[in-house]
């Protein structure tokens, strides 16, 4: 099943961070975000990607064609270094097709922009390539296919620690709490789509306002909602999916041997 990727924003909430990378190209341990990512929907069988480039596309386009398998793998090193034997492979399955949407397009005309990409398959996934989760994915397909909707997408806690207050007459308060403890949920991503979502985007719209909107009304749209989840909105979350990757306690790897299960690519019928 094909994977649409949002390359495009410039990640201005991760302040300097992201001033000379695109914001999927920020690092988490040895590797960028994107590819975490990517890693998660190939560990599920997905393997085919379409990255919606935008601004300092040449950053990931470079990336990849000089892509070092050497990092994430282990490799036998003989004749002083000239000859290397990985042992195993992170990319040579996978396909990733690079598209320019366009510097400053919206994310509704970024996937507009790669509907022939997408061709004729019945259902695709997409994501904001800003967020990780140890969700399963192949759970998730299944609520979806039994929904029997045109989209759908992870709810998910809040994971700033901001507050959420209640106001009532006179404007006291009435309450304050964290915003985690409240049943506030946000849109996290990870959509999977029917092709019929091309036929809710008008030109210059963004996804979640107009289009998400006809979905609501039409009853089309479902929510799935996760466990945990660590977006990277922020600096401070960077820091702590840094943290929690230096820790050994990365929680989206759900590829590594102690996190495995074995699944296969689910398909939708027309």
């Amino acid at each position: 099943m094909k994977v649409v990727l949002f390359c495009g924003g410039m990640g201005t909430r991760l302040g300097g961070l992201s001033d000379n990378l695109p914001k999927p190209m920020v690092k988490i341990g040895y590797r960028p975000i994107l590819w975490h990512i990517m890693k998660y929907y190939a560990h599920f069988g997905h393997k085919e990607f379409i990255l919606c480039l935008g601004y300092k596309a040449d950053i990931i386009k470079d990336y990849f064609l000089k892509y070092n398998e050497c990092v994430s793998n282990d490799f036998t090193m003989t004749n002083g270094g000239r000859d290397l034997k990985l042992k195993t492979s992170d990319i040579s399955d996978w396909t990733i097709n690079f598209v320019d949407t366009g510097l400053k397009a919206n994310i509704g005309q970024r996937l507009k922009a790669v509907e022939s990409y997408v061709g004729d398959d019945p259902v695709f996934m997409a994501n904001y390539a800003d967020g990780l989760t140890d969700t399963n994915l192949a759970d998730m397909f299944d609520f979806f296919k039994r929904s029997g909707k045109i989209a759908s997408f992870i709810c998910v806690k809040p994971a700033q620690s901001f507050h959420v207050v209640d106001v009532g007459d006179g404007s006291l308060v009435k309450n304050i709490r964290y915003v985690r403890d409240s049943n506030m949920l946000i849109n996290g991503g990870f959509f999977i789509f029917r092709r019929e979502i091309f036929n809710y985007i008008r030109p210059g719209e963004e996804l979640v306002v107009e289009p998400f909107q006809r979905l609501i009304n039409e009853k089309q749209l479902v929510g799935y909602e996760a466990g945990k989840f660590w977006c990277m909105d922020t600096f401070k979350e960077y820091q702590e999916l840094n943290d929690m990757y230096n820790q050994g306690n990365a929680l989206w790897e759900v590829w590594k041997v102690n996190n495995h299960v074995e699944v296969k690519d689910r398909n939708v019928a027309h």
